[in-house]
């Protein structure tokens, strides 16, 4: 017995769920870049810090959020996109709370 898959609206979904957590990870670098102007020494590491960030899980993640390749589940990426992500989300938290 043979079941076709219909899956529906869910690529799309998941593509758009990638897009904007790759919105929101350059929303988060782009104020860590402003905190580097502002913030001195300490500011320009966690910006440099941020950007190479921003640059690996955008390499990681670009076939999900653009739905190009082929679909894959889980593994070891997706473990340190998912790690990363919780990273930037503490980073804007701080950035927030400190009023910038």
């Amino acid at each position: 017995m043979s079941t076709v898959r219909d899956p529906g609206l869910q690529p799309e979904r998941t593509r758009l769920a990638w897009r904007r957590t790759l919105l929101t990870l350059t929303v988060v670098a782009l104020l860590t870049v402003r905190l580097a102007l502002t913030g001195g020494p300490g500011g320009a590491v966690a910006a440099a810090l941020t950007i190479l960030g921003w640059g690996a899980i955008v390499t990681l993640c670009w076939r999900r959020a653009t739905g190009s390749g082929v679909p894959r589940t889980g593994g070891r990426p997706l473990a340190l996109v998912g790690l990363a992500t919780a990273g930037f989300a503490l980073l804007g938290a701080l950035l927030v709370l400190r009023g910038l």
